[in-house]
């Protein structure tokens, strides 16, 4: 409990102050007049004058004893920590920025021991609890993607808890946002809503030794076989010598090493460069681009050499090479439904004539060209996103020289669909070649190997092509119908990863499994496709063509080519990551898997693109208990900066793909430099304090507030007798004057 005295409550302030003055006033008359006017009696002049100025002063003020139990509670005061990836930079070559920003809000708790203190990490979003007992140090990562400052602020604004009356932000100054261009009027805006100082506190002072791609933008979209100007934004700090910097652009591959896609040469001023390059991508889906420099001697974080880019690649239009060996109503119909598809860029070539044919004419006068194979299987190869060989004799033509090359192509990323015929598959001499060897399927090449089987068959569907999101659309129109079809290829056991779709009712292969009819396979960074009859089109022109209106050709093409292009509709399952990949931080990835995959073994494998010697990383899927489509999260084990490709892998068939890029910093490394002038004008702006980390941290902080449980209060003595008092001292006051001759 505690005492203290203090005037009447019903006093207003001002009156308070008045009669204090006019107090004082008289005392100084008194002193200062009378007794100069005085002819004896000076010191009961000044005895008995004090004593009625006092008494009249008590009289007015009517003094109270209050007791109260009282309690003081701190203003309550809000630290902000930076958590991005900045602050894992290290600090003069030795330990991480983060150390320094826990000792400092180490500190700022100590100093300010009278302050209710909460320490926030803010980067992304949201800030977030660090630590529930002021002065201990933050323990959570310095791994956000962002230092967004400006979120944070207005988190804390728009809260419903009770408002903080002193901010504290302890970073780096390498903010997102605010901006390195923001205005003083913008930085004022920051804390107008809260109405508080925001004091800070520099982590860093100066900049390491490093050279670095700082920023990577596109002009426009990336799409397949499109030309993709890239500007490259480089900078050099820290006392490094930098004039020039070489900047190449490389696309990280699956099947060999990061292929050269550009390079350029940056003359940098005052340490900032840019560099102008333009590069191709001919696959369409996640690609991965390595952005790099060859650093100076002395630069001391290498981390920011490259940075690795996943760029979305879209398609402008399918390109389809169409090669048919003679014109059959399949090769028409084909042909017919791919020039009806507006999103298909279709070349197409028939072949109605061979080398050894004898015309009796000269060149010039025939309308027929010669088969350009040379041209199309060297230059023009890559440009196409599916080649679609029907019916087709390798040998006659000059194929045979080029099939390594159409192998490469597969292996690369191209796609492959050969249809069975007459000249298709053995009979078209392509067993034992490399083309083989990117099949879905095995073929005999051995001397009197069955080619073809003329009977009429109905394919049979397989429980993997019931289930396989490519034939849905089929399946929903025919059902299990199909129609009666005029022989099939002989073809092979389906190879490792492929899958059976359709197959022969009786005829089986070697290993007695049912010969497949259709199947589908991955083949390196491609795919392929084996349809081993020519009679497709019954799907079309048929009892049951004519009972769904033909749309079973087309569904059957559509789902096809769309599984050959990685289309999402026609995949078994679907890839992506939650969040960035960090290295050295666990990565989370989302599986959507359909309901049809709830009973297969489901894998999920991590393969290095930069560095293929890398052993693989597999992942076991969790089941599911119910067949519904969900999505699953699964955790990868932290993994090292560079470029990754994830497959989803359903049972035996075919993957899905996914690639992704983990960088070590990623935008917060990519420009090393501390900016404490931005924290200094942060301060500046709204009324703070600015302080370095090495200074000692006593902020200007509000002072706590006093609030009391229980009051008392006590009159020292009744108004009234206190206005007694002030009317006899005033009379003995005037008795004296009288005595001492004043009038």
């Amino acid at each position: 409990m505690h005492t203290r005295l203090a005037v009447n409550g019903d006093l207003p302030v001002w009156a308070t102050i008045l009669a204090c003055a006019l107090a004082l006033l008289s005392l100084g008359v008194l002193l200062a007049y009378e007794l100069r006017r005085r002819e004896r009696g000076g010191p009961m002049i000044v005895v008995t004058g004090l004593l009625a100025v006092v008494a009249l002063l008590a009289a007015v003020a009517r003094p109270v004893r209050i007791a109260a139990r009282e309690s003081v509670i701190g203003a309550k005061v809000i630290v902000l920590a930076d958590m991005s990836r900045s602050m894992a930079l290290p600090q003069n070559g030795k330990s991480p920025r983060a150390d320094v920003r826990d000792t400092a809000v180490g500190e700022v708790a100590k100093k300010a021991k009278e302050a209710r203190l909460h320490v926030l990490g803010f980067g992304d979003g949201i800030p977030s609890p660090l630590t529930t007992k002021p002065g201990e140090a933050a323990s959570r990562p310095s791994n956000a993607p962002r230092s967004d400052l400006t979120s944070a602020l207005r988190a804390l604004g728009a809260s419903a808890e009770e408002r903080p009356q002193a901010i504290v932000v302890v970073s780096d100054g390498r903010l997102d946002d605010p901006g390195e261009d923001a205005s003083k009027e913008q930085l004022q805006a920051l804390g107008r809503d809260l109405k508080v100082p925001i004091h800070t506190v520099a982590t860093t002072s100066a900049s390491p030794p490093d050279a670095s791609v700082r920023r990577v933008s596109a002009a426009g979209a990336a799409v397949a076989h499109v030309q993709l100007p890239l500007k490259v934004e480089v900078g050099c700090a820290g006392g490094l010598s930098c004039d020039e910097l070489t900047v190449t652009a490389r696309e990280l591959r699956e099947d060999g090493p990061p292929a050269l896609l550009a390079t350029g040469l940056s003359h940098l001023k005052d340490g900032k460069g840019t560099v102008d390059l333009a590069v191709t991508l001919d696959r369409a889906g996640a690609r991965i681009l390595e952005i790099a420099i060859t650093p100076p001697s002395g630069d001391t974080i290498p981390e920011n050499d490259r940075r690795l880019l996943t760029f979305n690649v879209a398609r402008e239009r399918v390109r389809v090479l169409h090669v048919a060996g003679r014109p059959t109503s399949d090769v028409r119909a084909l042909r017919q439904w791919l020039k009806s598809d507006a999103s298909v860029d279709v070349v197409a070539f028939f072949i109605l004539r061979t080398q050894s044919d004898t015309p009796n004419a000269r060149q010039e006068d025939l309308s027929l060209i010669p088969f350009p194979v040379d041209e199309l299987f060297t230059e023009h190869l890559p440009s196409f996103d599916a080649v679609v060989l029907q019916d087709f004799d390798a040998q006659p033509y000059g194929l045979e020289r080029h099939l390594p090359q159409l192998a490469r192509y597969v292996k690369a990323g191209g796609g492959l669909i050969m249809v069975g015929g007459q000249n298709s598959f053995v009979a078209g001499g392509y067993a034992n070649t490399p083309l083989a060897e990117v099949l879905p399927v095995t073929l005999d090449g051995s001397p009197g190997a069955t080619a073809a089987d003329v009977a009429a068959v109905i394919p049979a569907w397989t429980d993997d092509g019931r289930a396989a999101p490519l034939l849905s659309p089929l399946h929903d129109i025919v059902g299990e119908e199909l129609p009666t079809m005029p022989g099939t290829n002989v073809l092979g056991d389906v190879r490792p990863g492929g899958l059976v779709l359709w197959a022969h009712p009786t005829r089986t292969t070697k290993s007695g499994a049912p010969m497949p009819i259709l199947a589908i396979g991955d083949q390196g960074d491609g795919r392929s496709i084996a349809l081993g009859l020519d009679g497709a089109w019954q799907l079309e022109f048929s009892q049951l063509g004519a009972r769904t209106s033909g749309r079973g050709y087309g569904a059957l093409w559509d789902g096809l080519l769309g599984w050959l292009m990685r289309d999402p509709r026609f995949e078994p399952g679907q890839l992506e990551l939650v969040s960035p990949c960090v290295a050295e931080t666990q990565a989370l990835l989302r599986v959507r898997l359909p309901s049809t995959s709830a009973a297969k073994d489901m894998t999920v494998e991590v393969r290095r693109l930069d560095k293929q010697d890398v052993p693989p990383i597999r992942v076991e899927v969790p089941r599911r208990e119910s067949s519904s489509s969900s999505a699953v999260e699964i955790s990868l084990p932290p993994l090292e900066a560079g470029g990754y490709t994830a497959r989803l892998k359903l049972g035996a068939g075919p993957t899905t793909r996914r690639d992704f890029a983990c960088e070590s910093g990623g935008d917060e490394w990519a420009d090393s430099r501390p900016d404490r002038d931005r924290l200094r004008t942060l301060a500046s702006a709204t009324g703070g304090s600015f302080h370095d980390a090495t200074d000692d941290l006593s902020l200007p902080l509000p002072k706590p507030a006093v609030v009391s449980a229980e009051r008392h209060v006590v009159p020292l003595a009744p108004s009234w007798a206190w206005s007694l008092a002030a009317a006899i001292f005033l009379g003995v006051h005037w008795f004296a004057r009288r005595r001492s001759g004043l009038t």
